[in-house]
């Protein structure tokens, strides 16, 4: 599942001046396509994508990976969609913040990430690193598979917009599969081993399964917006959530409430930014460019 949330200006006004522990923030997507620089802090490791990284960006982003992923395996796809962001609209300069979620990517090796390591911690997590920073509140959120629940535990908390890509999880070891565990393995002298800590992903897998969200779902607040990408062929979707899920779509929007909307990206499984990045690409960037012009 593919999320993604954004939120109207007013909405980023009220949150801005907000007192409470979860600052406003927006969330852009930029790629710098010759700056990749990676940051580490001491919150969350990320990465930066931003077409002119000498510009001051308009608009930001965060991307959030799936289970035992990280942020690069998004890197491709962002600055294919910074591109095509500032080709419908080269006013606009969008930047995205590819994070490596706790005990994930090189985020991993940073200490401090305490239990328990769940949804709701991976994203205050997300807003420590804003306020590390100093940055205004992202205008959009993408999460993909269990960072579309992320996503939405940190809209949940924040009133933010969110887009949750895919998050039903894929059986089978493929050779792509295969190479994307490979790649949270580590070498300790003479033997190999995993680059997390096992236990906390055991801890957050089954977080990511029993969290519901359904609630935020049925009655997001004013001004968010949650779009949900399904995969056309993956088969872990439930078919009652589905029914679910249209229905939320179909409903006539109130002015004093969110929107829901559900799109069905084809030809692809569970990984939805490989299998068909531009059909993907061609529901999110719509999207996006409203986001800022709201």
């Amino acid at each position: 599942m593919a999320a993604s949330l954004r939120a109207s200006s007013s909405l980023r006004s009220r949150l801005l001046s907000s007192t409470s522990g979860c600052s406003p923030w927006r969330l852009l997507l930029s790629s710098p396509v010759h700056s990749d620089a990676p940051h580490q802090t001491q919150t969350l490791a990320f990465d930066e994508i931003q077409l002119s990284p000498d510009k001051p960006p308009t608009a930001t982003a965060f991307v959030l990976h799936g289970l035992l992923g990280s942020g690069r395996n998004w890197r491709s796809f962002s600055r294919t969609l910074a591109s095509e962001l500032q080709n419908r609209s080269p006013s606009d300069e969008w930047r995205m913040v590819l994070v490596d979620l706790r005990n994930h990517g090189r985020s991993a090796g940073i200490k401090g990430f305490d239990p328990p390591h769940n949804m709701s911690t991976a994203a205050k997590d997300l807003a420590d690193l804003v306020k590390a920073h100093g940055w205004p509140w992202p205008d959009a959120v993408v999460g993909h598979s269990m960072g579309g629940k992320v996503a939405l535990d940190f809209a949940e908390s924040c009133s933010r917009g969110v887009w949750v890509v895919d998050h039903m999880l894929s059986l089978g070891f493929s050779k792509s599969l295969s190479e994307w565990i490979g790649s949270n393995l580590k070498k300790d002298n003479d033997h190999v081993t995993w680059a997390f800590d096992l236990q906390a992903a055991i801890d957050m897998f089954n977080s990511y399964r029993e969290r519901s969200y359904w609630e935020l779902l049925e009655h997001p607040p004013k001004d968010l917006e949650i779009a949900i990408v399904q995969a056309e062929q993956s088969d872990r979707w439930d078919p009652d959530d589905v029914q679910r899920l249209k229905a939320l779509a179909k409903r006539e929007s109130k002015p004093d409430a969110g929107k829901v909307s559900l799109h069905v990206l084809p030809n692809s499984g569970h990984w939805v930014h490989v299998d068909n990045p531009k059909g993907l690409l061609e529901i999110m960037a719509p999207n996006f460019l409203s986001a800022v012009k709201i």
